[in-house]
């Protein structure tokens, strides 16, 4: 079970984007996450009219280290550390460790 799914809430905490919000869009299996509308880089692209792909330079969304970037609790308005804890039901679920909200429902 990962700490960090897809579609969860993250705030960055190191690099150029430090303090930026953002969703999970892709958890990669090498601890890499990629954030939507953060660690944006410009890329120069080459026209390829076989593939209809016009030149030019274009912003792209790059992915982050997932030690980069903390969950971001609502409660609390700020990144939190998770852990994991076994319900009586026998379910493993999610919970910020600040204030032991269970994130998993």
């Amino acid at each position: 079970m990962a700490r960090i799914r897809q579609g969860d809430e993250v705030i960055v905490i190191a690099g150029k984007d430090k303090g930026r919000r953002g969703t999970v869009v892709r958890v990669y299996t090498d601890q890499r996450v990629l954030v939507e509308s953060v660690n944006i880089a410009r890329k120069h692209q080459k026209p390829n009219p076989n593939a209809g792909v016009p030149g030019g330079i274009i912003e792209k969304e790059m992915p982050l280290d997932i030690s980069n970037v903390m969950l971001f609790n609502p409660t609390t308005q700020k990144g939190d550390r998770v852990g994991y804890r076994h319900l009586e039901d026998g379910r493993k679920v999610r919970y910020f460790k600040s204030n032991n909200e269970v994130l998993d429902s």
